[in-house]
Parts: C-alpha cells; structure tokens; sequence
C-alpha cells in the first residue's frame, strides 16, 4: 500500500496580519506565499495569489478587526484560493471581529457573529482557527470544524514568572466569570467578580465588587480591551478597597478612542495582551506577548493530524 501523501502546505496574509503572518510562517519553518491587492480608484480591491495553490492546504491569516475591509479581504482571499483549487482553505482568524453580537439583547437587531460565520463558510473556507472568543457558543455557528484556541497558554506562563503572592483574579463582568474561574482553581488563587450597569455601549454608568481584595495582587481577566473604561474603572475601585497591585491581561487589544491614555492615568501597573491586532501606540504599561509560537504549533498538530487539547492549559 501507498504511503498516504500530505498536501502541501502554504501561508498567506492579508494586509491587517501580514506582521503576524510573517511571524507564524517563520515558527513553522517556512515563509509567507506570494500575493498582493490591485487597488481600484474607488476603493474596491482584488486579492491574487502570485504563485500555485492547486491541492495545498493554504493557510490564510487574518484578524477582523474593523474596517470591514479586512473581514472583505479574508472572504475574497478564500474564494480565490477555493477557486484555484486548493485542496482545503483555513482561515486562521486570530481575532474574530463582530463576536459581541452574537445574540438578540434588543429588538431589530442583527446577530452579526452568525452572519459573519455564514459569509466565511460561503467563502469556501474549510476549517477556522481562532483565539479567544467573545462568546464560546460563536462555535455553534459554523457548520465546519472550529479550532477555539485560548491565549492561556502563553498568559500563565508570564503570570507565574511574576511570582506575586496574595494573587487574585478578578472578572471585570459576568460574561468574564467562567475565565476568571478556571484561571484561579488551576493556580489555587481567590477570586472577585465585577459588576457594572451601562448606559450605553462603551459606557459604564455603576460598578460594584463580590469579594475581597484587601492586600492582594489583583489580575483582572478579559478577552477584550475596547475603550479601556471598564478595566480603569475596576482598577480604581479595587485600589480604594485595599489592592496592593492591579494588572489587566486581555488577549485582544482593540484599544479604540482614548483607551491607551486611560491606561497610561489609571491605577493599572500592567496590562498584558498579545499582538492579534497591532498596537496603534506603544505605552510603558502595556506587554505585547506573540501568539505566533502558539499558532504555529497548533497549525503543525493540524497538518500531522495530532490531537490539540494538550496545548490548553486552562
């Protein structure tokens, strides 16, 4: 009998992750495949592959991140490699845009996470890898295989060489609880919850705190950074209670409006979050950890169809 013969792999980026891509593609061994954008004079734009595709399993990163143009771009980047017969097409979406609308909380409004999933599989894209998610029932939206990473592996490792005694994980929200929790059981720390009423989107109106941190070394947990409000305000109020230290680890830093100058006035000593979407501005108290070693390796288990649940550490 034959040996079963693998297709060939290749990595290809759009314009927002090229940075991320080159990393990925270079912890894998290799290196990013040849493409590029024709620009019309209107905008519209036109993603082509400059090299073969035919029966490889082709790789495409890219965060969603607003503009649009980038969740476009991943769209037509697949149709094309789908139409140059690739033998199967992965989108790698380190930070799936449009994730916190994933349900109905008002009348007449869209559910944006399911469109978004519907879009992508209608692209021809054969399997997703993504980090993080704002909600873990996005999942449930794609009726192709979903490869949900989590940021923990490479966020514990830092929080233990911090070696910070009297440590305490906070969940900034209720939707951040179940984070929070697995977090603290799987370091035997304490943990706090927040609580915060809004007015409007992007806008705290009251928060409030179960649990002590009285004396202790404060992390607060979050998939997401937006406008920073939430987390400065948490910190403060955590700071007035007693907190020795407080620092913030999100693994997406969207950093919209004044996010990172809230950050740079606030009480917070730390914040830790990784490069799924470039930083605009650097800033004294943000630590930027790759993700690129991580992504890599779960794409070389991928390939030599190796389980991925031994990566997971929390």
């Amino acid at each position: 009998m034959n040996q079963l013969i693998k297709p060939p792999i290749k990595f290809f980026a759009g314009r927002a992750s090229k940075y991320l891509g080159e990393k990925i593609a270079e912890k894998f061994g290799t290196q990013l495949g040849k493409s590029s954008i024709n620009v019309f004079s209107d905008g519209e734009f036109q993603p082509s592959f400059e090299e073969t595709v035919r029966g490889c399993n082709v790789f495409i990163i890219q965060s969603t991140f607003p503009p649009a143009e980038n969740l476009m771009e991943l769209l037509l980047m697949a149709d094309a490699a789908k139409r140059a017969s690739a033998y199967k097409v992965i989108a790698v979406i380190p930070y799936f845009g449009w994730a916190r609308q994933d349900r109905k909380d008002k009348p007449r409004v869209p559910i944006a996470a399911k469109l978004v999933a519907d879009l992508i599989m209608a692209s021809g894209v054969d399997r997703v890898m993504t980090m993080d998610l704002h909600a873990d029932q996005i999942q449930g939206f794609f009726n192709i295989p979903v490869d949900h990473i989590y940021a923990s592996a490479i966020f514990v490792p830092y929080i233990k060489s911090l070696n910070l005694e009297n440590l305490c994980f906070a969940a900034p929200d209720m939707g951040a609880t179940k984070r929070a929790n697995a977090y603290s059981r799987f370091l035997g720390c304490d943990m706090v919850v927040c609580y915060k009423l809004r007015k409007q989107a992007n806008q705290v109106e009251h928060m409030a705190m179960i649990g002590d941190v009285k004396n202790k070394n404060v992390i607060i947990l979050d998939d997401m950074i937006d406008t920073a409000g939430t987390v400065t305000i948490a910190a403060e109020m955590m700071i007035n209670q007693g907190a020795k230290s407080v620092r913030v680890v999100a693994t997406h830093p969207v950093f919209s409006g004044n996010a990172i100058e809230r950050i740079e006035n606030s009480l917070i000593s730390e914040v830790i979050v990784t490069d799924s979407i470039p930083l605009k501005y650097e800033s004294s108290k943000i630590k930027v950890l790759t993700i690129a070693d991580l992504f890599a390796d779960i794409i070389n288990k991928i390939y030599n169809l190796q389980s991925i649940s031994s990566t997971f550490i929390v």
